[in-house]
């Protein structure tokens, strides 16, 4: 308990850089761009129109409102895969400060995930756009949202956590990861229905799968308008969990040993 109290206080007293590297890391995402944040609207735009125009024209799903079915699971998953692909480097990218200083080196995990959260909450703004378009129906339940939007944040900074320590020592692993998240945008119902999968392959999907759980709980509440499922909750956020103690056990027993690989 006191370990925990702790290390709340350290982070509690570098939140001030937690801010700087969240900040510098937007800054540099638009930099030199004319529309700048403009493009964390845009870019899940049109990448929803593409996806739409083709799904539409060559695969034809029963989804009712299609553009926002698409849009709701994308960002989601989107977000994931951002986050966790950026805390990849976020150890080896931030080398020359760990070595003249010192500072908690969880917290450059922390502001990667935190700065492609940040651009979430921009993508929320394009799929609200969207929902007005299609005329798609509006509740209560809409504000739901945020329990699934803290769920995959935990999710990818656990996930984060463990790739930013691994890469340090295998720098193999930024590969290995962009191969495996590829595989899990397939093997996530994105941009068609669960029920088109093989029985096989959806036990395994609805078991195993955190980002199922994720996006399904967030369409749960924005697509569907309805009261999430608290059983699926409970597993998402038991997953999110998880992922976060396994993440940071790994990271403080290594990191220590940083200096000798950056």
């Amino acid at each position: 308990m006191t370990n925990v109290v702790t290390q709340t206080n350290i982070f509690i007293k570098y939140r001030g850089l937690l801010k700087q590297l969240v900040s510098r890391d937007i800054k540099l995402k638009y930099r030199r761009s004319m529309l700048g944040y403009v493009w964390s609207v845009l870019n899940p735009l049109l990448t929803m129109l593409v996806m739409t125009i083709v799904f539409s024209t060559f695969f034809r799903f029963d989804i009712i409102n299609f553009p926002v079915y698409l849009l709701s699971g994308q960002i989601v998953f989107s977000f994931f895969s951002t986050a966790t692909n950026m805390s990849c480097f976020s150890i080896l990218g931030n080398g020359a400060l760990i070595k003249k200083t010192y500072v908690p080196k969880y917290i450059f995990v922390f502001s990667k995930v935190t700065s492609a959260f940040v651009d979430y909450a921009f993508s929320l703004a394009a799929l609200l756009l969207v929902m007005l378009i299609t005329k798609a129906r509006f509740s209560i339940y809409n504000l739901l949202f945020i329990i699934p939007s803290l769920e995959v944040y935990l999710f990818s900074l656990g996930i984060g956590l463990l790739l930013a320590q691994a890469n340090v020592f295998f720098r193999d692993i930024q590969y290995i990861y962009s191969v495996l998240v590829t595989a899990l945008s397939y093997l996530t119902p994105l941009f068609y229905p669960i029920s088109i999968l093989p029985d096989g392959v959806k036990i395994f999907v609805t078991k195993f799968n955190p980002l199922f759980f994720y996006t399904n709980l967030f369409r749960q509440c924005i697509y569907e308008n309805k009261l999430l499922d608290w059983n699926m909750t409970g597993i998402g956020f038991l997953w999110a969990l998880g992922a976060f103690i396994v993440g940071l056990f790994f990271f403080k027993k290594n990191q220590d040993k940083f200096i000798l690989y950056i």
